[in-house]
């Protein structure tokens, strides 16, 4: 009886892994070159164990930076990218996982295609076993990337701890990314839509992030209650590169199991297409004008979030500027690195080059939420909820100026309370962190045009928008750190930016036509838009 709940799960996984052909490596290359190119980097800036030495006490002793990065417990290069990269890395393994597998449960119950899969001969926990197994592709494909590439380092003057610190963070990556994939696959059965999947599961994400980062930042070693809690501190204690713990691999494995044993009993007790927590049908007061005000009700619970995301990201941001000049101390290399990035020169600049790479970061993420925001028109289609709002009438240009509306408005208000908390956080500079951060705007809307014209000519592949932010981002971050040739960084608009606050002036041209090149190919999206048919 149970493998015939089973039947068809081959098939499906092969369906998942054929729809997810473009998105997946995406994700799975950048989230193992995020973790592969700090090596190198990093060897460069720390050439000697004293100088590790240094900057390891230093970082320990920053509580700002204990709780962005979390703490390092050892001073060799790999232990020092474990440090720098893992707690990044996993949350992005984690945000990969729990896409997958809502893709393929929630995602496609809310389109109706689900119900035409299970008309064959297909099984009830088919669906979500597929889903999990996908998301299992795409996380061991991550682990054995970081495994393999950081054990090729060597165990002496590369990595820095050999092949069992690799394998422990390559692991470690895997099963935070597994274990989120299982927190996603509960969400998709407690709520009816796939945004409340998602949302939910991200919240999740989120309150790990948060957790972690209050325990290690009022504690050096990572033994706070807070770490302990969340999964993203279990990945820190692994302890890649420096005296591995092995036995934290079972906390992942416990709680994975937990999750998935609970995933698959609330599936097997409720219908196709209906969730548990019970859906609103409407506000009981209130009343929506027009297609503007629909999007603003559908967006704005997002907005808020990125909002408030960006408020305290800028405040921690804010705070660790006065530790730079400490932290980088008579090191060459990293006064290099970030000069490269932030544009501000001579010791007097180095915390304007600090703020304004932070600013640049702002900007880079900002591109996300962008995309987001103007990939909920394909939502809208995709879920047939388009077609009744377009049956009125309401026109294709202004029920789709309603989203872009939120997306692109939203995108300033979200850079100018980080630009704000920036300024709050550090205490001074307000108007030149906010300005800087306003700066950003016309590359996150050249981003977001691009997304919206992607839409416009090829909706099945809109989702390719995804890419465009996530290349924009790979250039921002790790670009000037491996000192990539400017022909290959000036892909990006952000990279045509003035930086402020720094050494240089604002400029408006670059300004003036990166914001000329995002109408002309929002125009273009629109005017595509209304040439094509609706998805049927």
């Amino acid at each position: 009886m149970k493998h015939r709940q089973l039947a068809g799960t081959g098939t499906l996984l092969r369906l998942a892994l054929r729809r997810d052909r473009l998105m997946m490596p995406v994700w799975i290359l950048g989230v193992a070159a995020l973790v592969l190119s700090l090596p190198a980097s990093l060897e460069s800036v720390y050439a000697t164990p004293a100088e590790r030495a240094r900057v390891l006490a230093t970082m320990n002793a920053n509580g700002s930076l204990r709780a962005l990065y979390g703490p390092a417990f050892g001073d060799s290069i790999g232990a020092l990218t474990a440090w720098r990269g893992g707690v990044f890395a996993g949350l992005l393994a984690g945000v990969m996982s729990l896409i997958i597998v809502i893709r393929h449960t929630r995602e496609e119950e809310e389109t109706g295609r689900q119900e035409l899969l299970s008309a064959a001969m297909v099984g009830r926990r088919a669906p979500l076993t597929a889903a999990l197994l996908a998301a299992l592709v795409a996380d061991a494909l991550v682990a054995l990337l970081v495994t393999a590439g950081l054990a090729g380092r060597g165990a002496g003057g590369g990595a820095g701890g050999g092949a069992g610190g690799a394998l422990a963070l390559g692991l470690g990556l895997g099963a935070t990314g597994m274990l989120f994939a299982s927190v996603a696959a509960v969400t998709a059965q407690l709520t009816e839509s796939a945004r409340s999947a998602k949302g939910l599961a991200g919240a999740l994400l989120g309150a790990a992030f948060v957790l972690r980062a209050a325990g290690d930042a009022g504690s050096a070693d990572g033994a706070s209650v807070l770490t302990w809690i969340s999964p993203l501190g279990w990945l820190e204690h692994v302890r890649a590169f420096a005296a591995e713990r092995w036995w934290v691999l079972a906390l992942f494995a416990a709680a994975f199991a937990v999750q998935t044993a609970a995933a698959y009993a609330l599936a097997g007790r409720r219908d196709l297409g209906m969730s548990f927590l019970a859906v609103r049908p409407g506000p009981a007061e209130g009343r929506l004008g027009g297609a503007g005000a629909l999007a603003w009700r559908l967006q704005r619970g997002g907005l808020l979030g990125w909002s408030l995301g960006f408020l305290v990201a800028g405040g921690v941001f804010g705070g660790m500027a006065d530790g730079a000049t400490e932290l980088v101390g008579d090191n060459a290399k990293t006064r290099e690195i970030i000069e490269r990035m932030g544009g501000a020169g001579g010791p007097a600049g180095l915390t304007d080059a600090f703020l304004a790479t932070m600013v640049g970061m702002l900007g880079l993420v900002a591109a996300l939420f962008i995309v987001s925001a103007v990939l909920r028109l394909g939502a809208e289609e995709s879920g047939q909820r388009a077609e009744p709002v377009l049956a009125h009438s309401v026109g294709r240009l202004r029920w789709a100026a309603g989203h872009l509306a939120v997306a692109f408005g939203g995108s300033a208000l979200i850079l100018l309370l980080g630009g704000l908390g920036l300024g709050l956080g550090h205490g001074g500079a307000l108007g030149q962190t906010v300005g800087g951060a306003l700066a950003q705007l016309p590359a996150v809307w050249v981003i977001g045009a691009v997304a919206a014209l992607l839409y416009g000519v090829v909706p099945g592949h809109a989702s390719a928008g995804w890419a465009v932010a996530g290349a924009a981002l790979t250039l921002g971050w790790i670009g000037p750190a491996l000192n990539l040739p400017r022909a290959v960084l000036d892909l990006s608009p952000f990279a045509h930016l003035p930086r402020i606050p720094g050494s240089e002036a604002l400029t408006w041209a670059p300004l003036l036509i990166l914001t000329a090149l995002a109408a002309a190919l929002l125009a273009a999206a629109l005017a595509a838009l209304r040439r094509r048919d609706l998805a049927a």
